[in-house]
């Protein structure tokens, strides 16, 4: 009698052990779950006033570009790069020429003698018919070259890799290199957690660059001297939020700065002096946990947006 008692409730036992696993197997199912109560939801701040939308989008550019990158305008030509290739188009979306290369572009700029097209960790120099002139080549195994600019026959590259900006002449001799570091004990040099590391000069001649790990644009001198910066860090519609924006940034005819973000993608201006001023594009015009847009300005103050996710170039103009 005893054996039977204890084969008795050896059964009962592994008939209870056998329904909490069941249980516990059904409980763990997605959609069986219950809503965890620290989960940080952005989906409200991803929704926007549309009395603060003062774009709208006007025309899309389609593009023959597996992976697009980057954009840059000058004198009422697009110049987009992608795949191994550049393409120069009109304004009504007439392509003017194709210039293949070796290997895959990162970024562009068009100034109005020059084409710089920047690559993982060198430079080419064309001339505005697609004609190469020179090679930057003194780059480091860690570099990653991301924005390019040029003023008074001195090239700016933004180094995302070494985290400084290289200055180059025409020739690509170099002529020195900053880390954005100040006296200032709220500047800390170029922080910069992934590869989105912009810079650009505005009307006036005045180099402005991104530090997106402080979601900060700072305004340096051509000898990379700090003269002043403003930051949005919120993930409010008013700031920047995340590892790294703003992404991309470009410059409206007034002054004024357009920005990207990623992740949470979005198009914005702010007023020259950094107080935010309306939105370009909503996060619902773009991909979930998109790709910030590259983007380009023309001299009407119209936006060029390339959407990475769509393959596409997207215009937006004042409503």
């Amino acid at each position: 009698m005893k054996n039977k008692g204890i084969v008795f409730f050896l059964i009962i036992l592994t008939v209870i052990i056998i329904a909490v696993v069941a249980i516990d197997f059904n409980a763990s199912k997605p959609d069986n779950q219950p809503a965890n109560p620290y989960e940080y939801n952005i989906d409200q701040f991803s929704k926007i006033d549309t009395a603060l939308i003062l774009y709208k989008e006007s025309r899309d550019f389609a593009l023959n570009f597996s992976e697009p990158v980057g954009v840059s305008f000058k004198d009422n030509q697009l110049f987009i790069v992608g795949d191994q290739k550049m393409q120069i188009i009109e304004l009504t979306g007439k392509l003017l020429k194709e210039v293949n290369f070796d290997q895959k572009p990162i970024c562009v700029y068009a100034s109005s003698e020059n084409i710089f097209v920047g690559f993982r960790k060198s430079l080419n120099v064309l001339s505005r018919d697609g004609i190469k002139t020179a090679d930057f080549n003194s780059f480091s195994d860690s570099t990653v070259i991301t924005s390019i600019a040029e003023k008074s026959g001195i090239v700016f590259v933004a180094d995302a890799g070494k985290r400084i900006v290289r200055k180059f002449n025409l020739e690509g001799k170099p002529l020195g290199e900053f880390e954005g570091k100040s006296g200032n004990d709220q500047i800390h040099g170029f922080i910069i957690p992934s590869p989105y590391f912009d810079l650009a000069f505005n009307a006036e001649g005045e180099l402005w660059v991104v530090n997106p790990g402080k979601h900060t644009l700072e305004n340096y001198t051509v000898e990379g001297v700090l003269r002043t910066w403003w930051q949005a860090s919120s993930i409010k519609i008013e700031g920047f939020s995340g590892c790294c924006n703003p992404a991309h940034f470009a410059f409206l005819p007034d002054g004024s700065f357009v920005t990207s973000e990623k992740g949470m993608v979005r198009i914005k201006t702010y007023k020259p002096s950094g107080e935010f001023s309306n939105v370009v594009a909503a996060t619902s015009k773009f991909a979930e946990n998109g790709r910030a847009p590259d983007l380009a300005v023309d001299n009407q103050g119209n936006i060029y947006a390339l959407d990475l996710d769509r393959k596409m170039l997207r215009l937006f103009v004042k409503k």
